[in-house]
């Protein structure tokens, strides 16, 4: 049986454990930003307790997985991890997603809760809901006009836009990945069970206030909108302040006291 076809062998194709825990309480599955990586997570490592075992997802066509063909769909993402995911159920899973990775996250919660296997949570940031109708044509721009949009989004190592020669490695993921979500339209459905929070930046480019908000009207019980300072990248500028946040989501599904027990 192939890894295609094996959730227990594409699971290691697809997940990175920062790091394996021994006896997790819950597990944060982290779905990355157009063109990131499941190493775009490493900062929140060391600010969460050992009781979190943090999953990173790894999208194909990137880093370890760069020999394979890019998916350039939101629904080709999500059924593969959909059936990974439904693997680790053994804890209670939280999914957080930042940007083209809260959408392919709320899609991924969508199908678990059809199979009657919800998320516990699901945190989204940096992106509009989905219900927003707001056309997104970056994915048809030139280079020169798709690296002046990174640019603009301060999420990208300077060095790495100066490269040549790395921009021609990364440039197709990036692209592939704008198209992927600028071809994504909202299916009809049941709204989410799960808890829902969204994360977004107060000086967002991509994000209003009010895009933020409308997240509300896909969950049962509505969404906890916060806000932090900062632009689309906030995350990674307010590191302990957005762990912390988190951790507001987990702190339920922990056992008593299990909030700061980090081990060096």
């Amino acid at each position: 049986m192939s890894a295609s076809t094996d959730p227990r062998l594409l699971s290691d194709l697809v997940l990175r454990r920062l790091p394996a825990r021994p006896a997790p309480a819950v597990r944060l599955v982290c779905f990355p930003h157009a063109g990131g990586s499941a190493t775009s997570f490493l900062p929140f490592v060391q600010t969460l307790p050992d009781q979190v075992e943090m999953l990173a997802v790894q999208y194909p066509g990137r880093q370890d997985r760069r020999g394979e063909p890019l998916i350039g769909t939101i629904e080709g993402l999500v059924e593969p991890l959909a059936e990974v995911l439904a693997t680790h159920s053994d804890r209670p899973l939280v999914l957080f997603g930042h940007s083209m990775g809260a959408t392919v996250a709320y899609e991924v919660a969508r199908v678990l809760q059809q199979r009657g296997a919800a998320p516990a949570g699901l945190v989204v940031s940096g992106r509009r809901a989905p219900i927003v109708n707001r056309p997104m044509t970056v994915h048809l721009y030139d280079d020169d006009r798709l690296l002046a949009e990174l640019r603009s989004l301060e999420g990208t190592d300077e060095s790495l836009l100066n490269d040549p020669e790395l921009l021609q490695m990364v440039l197709p993921a990036i692209r592939n990945d704008y198209r992927a979500v600028g071809t994504y339209t909202h299916p009809p459905g049941a709204p989410l069970a799960s808890a829902l929070t969204v994360f977004t930046g107060a000086d967002d480019p991509n994000v209003t206030a009010t895009e933020a908000a409308a997240w509300q009207a896909v969950a049962e019980a509505g969404a906890q909108v916060r806000t932090f300072p900062g632009g689309h990248f906030f995350l990674y500028q307010q590191v302990a302040e957005v762990c912390g946040a988190l951790m507001d989501t987990l702190a339920p599904l922990l056992p008593a006291g299990a909030r700061g027990s980090h081990a060096a």
